[in-house]
């Protein structure tokens, strides 16, 4: 019996371990059949989440052939307008699951059983779950054609490994891919934070900026801090790989309390439903402010990050008067490279010169309660943990306009925005919209939701909201072709559609009749649709295109070709 337990603990154990760290490093192939440059790292500071997988550079090319990585099955097929575009989820036998994003097309076999959906469902977005051992592949097998759709900026291939089991990403580069990588982490900026209401650093009670050098043998050394209370540590820094410039992110940061580890944190994995507490790891304010992201080697409220191996005392530093204490700040890549800061601190009490302004409203946000506010004409309502920690908060109206606070203050779930409309007609009524203003007061589109005289939007942006109209049908215009123009040479049809406010909501397209499939491209504000498809059994072709808007304006754009 001791013996079947003894083995029962030292499988649990080996399993574990397995978990944490041992990787295959010899079973799967790249996806790509050139050097590997990265454009992007794991878990690489996004806006709202952290990057789930690597940004492969293709060369600013797009249509290079995409593999599969070993041996497995299609479990996941999307194809969307925004996040990864086409994208593939492949399962393989030894419990991973790989994902590549952003692609141009599918291949061959893969491409026919999209398409025959998307015409059954007469929709280009879709989402389909393939049957376990629907769609087989092979190790090394050609599966699509790497591209630039969804919110991709740029020509590359997103490539993911997940667990099977609990859908977490783990870093790719520790399967064994080759990256080369002689370069060590940049650090651009360090700082000091005073964490406690006694607690000052060089005379201040707000951040502070440390000034540092470069030393003979490669380190940094910052000036002497002089601080005392609960202190703790912030940097701005990125990471570069071999043959690209890009400013990626940093693998594993270390901050050592006289020679002892006190902050550990790096990015093996991470769950994406913790991912949108990056706005805990960051300075969000400063980040509102100046749109760096500054990563806090201590914990802020609400952070419920997984990432840490080690964080003594929530990585908040007590520093006594008439103590010293040495700081070491590692930063370090997967190859090992190392940049590293040391931070003399000195304990002693100084008068505050410099006092952090805090602005207080008539209204106090309680993080962890509901909290209603009826501004007259509209309201606002954040349900409870929409922020992660209390704060006062500025809530003004002006008119239809409403200014819910500012950008500084991170959001973590949706609130809901409120206006009463029972000033307007019932006319008036189908072309009004919620639209949050940007920086420029230009009206972007918050997706609306009409009931009677009430319209709501919900929404994780602070900021200023205002009702507008949107009378304008979108256009319309073919791009490669005009009006009764023969066709025979032409692979595709193209045809260009804007719309001036609400933005697209629906467009359809008929060919003599039949629906066709128009891939809709919304960062070139396009439409095409490929003569391979094969509807055509008529030389005079009929097209009609329908373009709605969100607010139900609509365009009907028709024109006649021949094609034999």
């Amino acid at each position: 019996m001791i013996k079947k337990v003894f083995f029962i603990w030292i499988l649990l154990v080996s399993l574990y371990t397995s978990a944490q760290g041992n990787y295959p490093k010899d079973v799967f192939r790249p996806p790509l059949d050139i050097p590997l440059i990265l454009a992007g790292t794991f878990g690489e500071l996004r806006s709202n989440h952290f990057h789930g997988g690597i940004d492969i550079k293709t060369q600013q090319r797009q249509g290079l052939p995409v593999y599969a990585i070993g041996d497995g099955t299609i479990t996941r097929i999307k194809v969307s307008l925004y996040g990864y575009g086409k994208v593939l989820y492949v399962a393989h036998p030894n419990g991973y699951t790989s994902v590549y994003g952003h692609l141009q097309k599918f291949g061959p076999e893969i491409q026919e059983y999209v398409k025959k959906i998307q015409y059954q469902k007469k929709a280009y977005e879709i989402e389909v779950f393939p049957d376990y051992g629907e769609l087989k592949l092979e190790k090394g097998q050609i599966i699509a054609y790497s591209g630039n759709t969804g919110g991709s900026s740029g020509p590359h291939l997103h490539f993911e490994i997940r667990s099977s089991i609990t859908e977490k990403p783990t870093n790719p580069l520790l399967y064994g891919y080759e990256v080369r990588d002689a370069t060590n982490p940049v650090l651009d900026k360090l700082f000091a934070y005073p964490l406690s209401k006694e607690a000052q650093v060089n005379q201040s009670n707000d951040k502070v900026e440390l000034n540092f050098s470069k030393q003979k043998d490669g380190t940094f050394l910052a000036d002497k801090v002089i601080a005392s209370g609960a202190i703790g540590f912030g940097f701005l820094g990125y990471d570069r790989q071999d043959m690209a410039a890009n400013k990626n992110g940093i693998y594993s940061v270390q901050l050592l309390l006289n020679g002892n580890v006190y902050v550990d944190y790096d990015f093996e994995t991470f769950a994406f439903k913790e991912t949108r507490y990056i706005n805990t790891l960051i300075d969000y304010e400063h980040y509102g402010k100046y749109r760096q992201k500054i990563q806090q080697c201590f914990l802020t409220p609400g952070n419920k990050l997984k990432i840490y191996n080690v964080i003594k005392n929530e990585g908040k530093i007590s520093v006594k008067e008439g103590l010293s204490y040495s700081i070491e700040l590692l930063l370090k890549d997967l190859e090992g490279n190392l940049t590293k800061a040391i931070i003399p601190l000195e304990g002693k009490k100084e008068p505050i010169k410099i006092k952090k302004e805090i602005v207080k409203t008539d209204n106090y946000v309680i993080a962890k309660k509901p909290n209603n506010y009826d501004l007259g004409g509209a309201k606002v309502y954040f349900p409870s943990n929409t922020f992660y920690k209390d704060f006062y908060v500025d809530l003004k109206k002006d008119n239809d306009t409403v200014t819910i606070h500012n950008s500084r203050v991170p959001v973590h779930r949706n609130f809901t925005l409120t206006f009463d409309t029972s000033k307007y007609s019932k006319e008036e009524r189908k072309q009004l919209l919620i639209a949050r203003l940007d920086k420029k007061l230009k009206p972007n589109y918050a997706t609306t939701y009409k009931r009677g005289n009430t319209f709501t939007t919900k929404t994780r942006n602070l900021g200023t909201y205002t009702l507008v109209k949107d009378t304008i049908a979108p256009k319309v215009r073919a791009k490669n072709f005009k009006e009764k123009q023969w066709l025979n040479n032409y692979s595709y049809l193209s045809l260009q559609i804007s719309d001036d406010l609400s933005g697209i909501d629906t467009y359809s397209a008929t060919l003599n009749g039949e629906w066709i499939l128009m891939e809709y491209e919304s960062k070139k504000n396009t439409l095409t649709y490929n003569f391979d498809d094969k509807i055509l059994n008529q030389k005079h072709c009929e097209l009609v295109v329908v373009v709605t808007d969100n607010v139900g304006n609509s365009t009907t754009f028709t024109s006649s070709f021949y094609r034999k």
